[in-house]
């Protein structure tokens, strides 16, 4: 029997937790964090994602690639999960189309996912908004994560994982953390995202938050999802997005990528930037009668944890415990979620079978 620690009940120590779990072998898993679903604060980042589907990476990478099968899945045959099919629009400004300031391969021409997400197609000439050189449409899905992330918790538990509230110094302190009373973890698992800036026994610098502002509205935008690569009355690092999470949980209008910025709390002039922004994609979201006609349910601001370089997944030894990191996603965690926990779990079968093939020595 293998006894793990999860640290982060974000959506990738969540989804880390169940294929540990799912794969049986006598894993006994507890998650161990500071913040749980239904917490919101801003440091803890999950609850704050749209959450969709719109590939990041420049090229194929198997993060992307292996958690579109699973989300896809769940959308047609769990309802209980929370995900519905959408179709996501993207427009693109010229300037952006190498690298926008969301990601650096979302928004090229001909991009690899082409292949990957349903019903892709270019758009026509005629079809773009003023302003947009290209664009394009393919069938993805949006998250209901107030809906998702307790799905997970449920999926876990009818597994036997157990849920445990800390706050961790040091990644060291999960050492003394499991349920089963007494016994040291064979191997932690750190997804603890933008806190692993400052938790000690990683200390990780390359680690930042990029500051993401929403505005969540009752009104609908079924059924496309909106994307622009950038926009032209704020910043560089303001981005328009609209889309309508499943089940009644509100539409989401965004938004910001504002590397390094660690303030949580919502700004009225980028708020009303983003509402009109909104409104001008979309028209049908008020009827065409402006910002005043939306239904406001909240504004708010996640702290997405970007990683210069790109997410670590890696084991390690600390302090004579096998350390396995899956953190730094910045804002693709959701559709890379599953990806990364297949490679979690092959780096926790490896730790097995050398502690096996060390106990026998």
């Amino acid at each position: 029997m293998s006894t793990i620690v999860v640290v982060g009940a974000g959506v990738s120590g969540l989804t880390c937790a169940l294929q540990l779990a799912k794969q049986g072998g006598g894993n006994t898993i507890t998650v161990v964090a500071k913040h749980m679903p239904g917490d919101y604060d801003p440091e803890y980042t999950s609850p704050f994602a749209g959450a969709n589907v719109l590939p990041m990476a420049l090229e194929y990478n198997r993060w992307e690639g292996e958690t579109w099968p699973v989300l896809k899945k769940l959308a047609e045959t769990v309802p209980e999960a929370g995900i519905h099919f959408q179709t996501s629009v993207l427009y693109r400004r010229a300037k952006d189309e190498a690298a926008g300031p969301l990601s650096e391969g979302l928004f090229v021409r001909n991009p690899w996912f082409k292949d990957l997400m349903p019903d892709y197609v270019d758009l026509p000439t005629s079809e773009l908004p003023e302003g947009m050189s290209s664009g394009s449409s393919f069938t993805s899905v949006c998250i209901n994560t107030a809906i998702y992330l307790p799905w997970l918790v449920g999926q876990c538990r009818a597994r036997g994982v157990v849920f445990k509230r800390a706050v961790l110094k040091h990644i060291s302190d999960a050492a003394s953390l499991s349920h089963i009373t007494g016994r040291k973890p064979d191997i932690i698992i750190n997804a603890t995202g933008l806190l692993s800036c400052r938790l000690g026994g990683v200390m990780d610098q390359k680690v930042m938050p990029a500051r993401g502002q929403v505005v969540v509205v009752r009104n609908e935008a079924a059924p496309n999802m909106v994307s622009t690569s950038g926009t032209d009355d704020g910043n560089d690092d303001e981005l328009c997005y609209i889309m309508q999470r499943a089940a009644g949980g509100g539409t989401i209008l965004g938004g910001t990528y504002m590397k390094g910025n660690w303030d949580g709390v919502p700004d009225p002039n980028i708020a009303t930037r983003i509402m009109k922004r909104a409104v001008e994609a979309c028209p049908a979201l008020t009827g065409g009668k402006g910002i005043e006609a939306l239904d406001v349910i909240r504004h708010a601001v996640g702290l997405r944890p970007y990683r210069e370089g790109g997410v670590r997944i890696e084991k390690e030894k600390i302090d004579g415990t096998w350390v396995v990191h899956n953190y730094g996603h910045g804002g693709w965690g959701y559709q890379g979620s599953w990806g990364c926990a297949f490679r979690v779990q092959e780096l926790v079968d490896e730790i097995k079978s050398e502690l096996k093939v060390g106990s026998k020595l």
